[in-house]
């Protein structure tokens, strides 16, 4: 009930609390239609609540609650008439309206609003799949970074124990006083580079352990290419079926995406009044479209539905993405704006409530508030949105495969560079120790290079 209740919040297109007063007790109301607010039992959790709790307990005053009648914030209609929680107030059926009532010069003209208990803008929210960015990269992004970084180590592993069993294989170099090394450092990384990109590059190892190590490398090599490009088709075939929208001038410049906002809201009404031509174009698609939605409730859900992008106020939307997963909300957050309480002109109450709101933003009680409420429930669902790219633990037996077989060739070659020792231990009546130390030396000490080096010399000759 507790991760419920994290999210409930006293905002949306139609929820307001109404602080109405008698001689002693403050009335507080507010509507049931948000999907943000929530009741236990009798009872209403949320921001607001808890925000006027705090102000009674510093400025000594009771309250209840009941519902503001028409379900709205407060607009005025033709004839000059407000509705709503500032119409209530105007008409002294309420001493304070309290929710996430925008801070507006018209408001200000008919009301008297306290300083603000938080800051906003506009933003929107829609599906994360419709807001995904387009990388430069995006060759890379089938496989994640770690999963790269393992790539290159496993590259680089591979390349040394080619290098090291040709060296340490008799077969691979049998006499290595007088013969060429095939297999130097350089070579070895250029062969299993050839086999990346399903050519070879001769020579090709003869020995047995060569064999193995270039055949475990040969089938890594393959399944991880399956996998790299299985998943680039993927991701490609995904980011064809949507556009990518990071802000507004995504949102006006293209048609594909329908969006809307709250009908005769704040928000609306800075689309209709700006003169910003981008503004006004996402306007007149709204006028035209008809897409304006009647709740924050209505606008979440198309939003989830998918190819619907919901204008609101950045404050109530982050608590939609905190509860809806599936929901992003843009980074680009516009004409920033603040919630306050509105009283009555000339009402006692105000002073007093900007001193007690000041108090309590001083003290961290506000920060500690919004902690509270928009905490979210989506940590998860996010790593699990981009874990898209495939990590290393998704083929983790395709690396553990290619150790094996790096560490069998290996012990092969060991072994056999071991039995070559035992039988000219036996001939010369030498140790094994002494003759398996010695071939060592030859094969990796200074006279292994100088005989490789002299090799090399009289072949240019």
């Amino acid at each position: 009930m507790k991760g419920c209740m994290a999210l409930v919040f006293c905002v949306a297109a139609v929820t307001a609390w109404i602080i109405t007063a008698d001689a002693k007790e403050l009335s507080i109301t507010t509507i049931k239609e948000d999907p943000y607010t929530m009741s236990r039992g009798s009872e209403l959790e949320g921001y607001c609540i808890d925000l006027i709790s705090q102000l009674s307990k510093k400025l000594g005053f009771k309250y209840k609650l009941h519902l503001v009648k028409d379900n709205r914030y407060g607009t005025m209609d033709a004839s000059g008439n407000w509705n709503g929680m500032i119409g209530e107030v105007i008409k002294g059926e309420a001493d304070l309206a309290l929710a996430p009532l925008t801070l507006t010069a018209v408001r200000e003209q008919v009301v008297d609003m306290t300083t603000p208990f938080m800051q906003t803008g506009i933003g929107f929210i829609l599906r994360k799949d419709l807001a995904s960015e387009e990388s430069t990269f995006s060759l890379l992004s089938p496989f994640s970074t770690d999963m790269w970084v393992g790539v290159l180590i496993a590259f680089l592993l591979t390349g040394l124990c080619i290098f090291l069993v040709g060296r340490i294989s008799p077969t691979e170099w049998a006499v290595p006083d007088m013969e060429e090394h095939s297999f130097t450092l350089l070579h070895s990384f250029w062969y299993i580079t050839g086999a990346l990109t399903l050519q070879g590059a001769g020579p090709h190892p003869k020995a047995l352990s060569g064999r193995l190590v270039s055949a475990i490398w040969w089938l890594f090599a393959v399944l991880l290419l399956a996998c790299y490009f299985g998943n680039l088709t993927s991701s490609l075939h995904s980011n064809s079926k949507h556009v990518s929208i990071k802000g507004f001038e995504d949102l006006a410049n293209q048609d594909m995406i329908d969006y809307g906002t709250l009908k005769a809201g704040s928000t609306m009404l800075f689309f209709k009044n700006s003169n910003n031509p981008v503004y006004r174009r996402i306007y007149q698609h709204m006028e035209r479209k008809k897409s304006f939605v009647s709740s924050m409730e209505e606008g979440v859900r198309r939003a989830q539905e998918g190819n619907f992008a919901f204008i609101g106020e950045a404050v109530s939307l982050d608590l939609a993405v905190a509860r809806y997963c599936k929901l992003t909300r843009s980074q680009e957050v516009i004409s920033m704006r603040a919630y306050s309480i509105a009283a009555p002109q000339g009402s006692p109450l105000v002073k007093n409530l900007t001193i007690a709101i000041l108090q309590l933003s001083e003290s961290g009680e506000l920060a500690y508030l919004r902690d509270k409420w928009w905490a979210s429930s989506c940590m998860d669902a996010n790593r699990a949105h981009t874990t898209e790219a495939l990590h290393p633990h998704d083929l983790r037996g395709l690396f553990l495969l290619l150790g094996l077989g790096l560490g069998v060739g290996l012990l092969l070659a060991l072994l056999e560079l071991l039995s070559r020792a035992r039988n000219q231990a036996k001939d010369g009546k030498k140790s094994c120790c002494s003759v398996l130390t010695s071939e060592l030396n030859r094969r990796f000490g200074s006279g292994g290079e100088s005989a490789e080096q002299d090799s090399t010399d009289k072949s240019k000759a």
